[in-house]
């Protein structure tokens, strides 16, 4: 008879999964190796729209953050080893990056939902988003057409809108996002 621990798979290392093929995409949460899907072409627009307004805006600034679309390594822990890919991110801390991934917690996250797997942006990333410092992590849902704003700063919130609505990006004062201008490219 085995034991529960001898039907445990081993945790994976980071020098393996550096090693896994270029074309596969995965994360790993406490050390387990998870894979994931392609996205659709609606995931797709959804990022490339919300991408170029906060790089626009970003750019406006002339501030030291910086935005990354997926894939982009996050390594939110050593031990065990939690590595994720978020959708878009902005760093602030540049000392946080190096020419593989970004060390430690991104000041914003936004997460687009896989209609495979929704459980994993608004159980588990959140979980892990909140644990690791993240300030602001969003959740874009195009199935429900919702958006939860999750910031976990100060008075924290946890709000939901609909694709109709312009929304505040809480770390910064003068960003917002007109999510009826992404609902409309949906729709066409």
């Amino acid at each position: 008879m085995m034991s529960a621990l001898q039907l445990q798979q081993e945790n994976v290392t980071l020098s393996q999964y550096e090693a896994l093929p270029k074309d596969i995409r995965a994360e790993v949460f406490d050390g387990q190796l998870y894979y994931m899907a392609s996205p659709s072409q609606s995931h797709q627009t959804i990022l490339t729209e919300l991408l170029v307004s906060i790089r626009n805006y970003l750019r406006k600034k002339e501030g030291k953050c910086q935005v990354f679309p997926a894939p982009f390594d996050v390594k939110l822990f050593d031990k065990p080893l939690t590595i994720v890919q978020p959708d878009i991110m902005i760093v602030c801390d540049k000392d946080k990056l190096d020419e593989k991934r970004c060390n430690g917690a991104p000041d914003f996250i936004i997460e687009i939902i896989s209609p495979n797997n929704p459980a994993d942006d608004y159980i588990r990333k959140l979980y892990y988003y909140k644990n690791a410092g993240v300030r602001e992590y969003w959740i874009v849902d195009p199935r429900r057409k919702i958006v939860t704003v999750n910031y976990f700063e100060g008075n924290m919130l946890n709000v939901q809108y609909t694709f109709d609505s312009v929304i505040k990006v809480h770390i910064y004062e003068d960003l917002f996002i007109d999510f009826s201008d992404i609902a409309d490219l949906l729709n066409t």
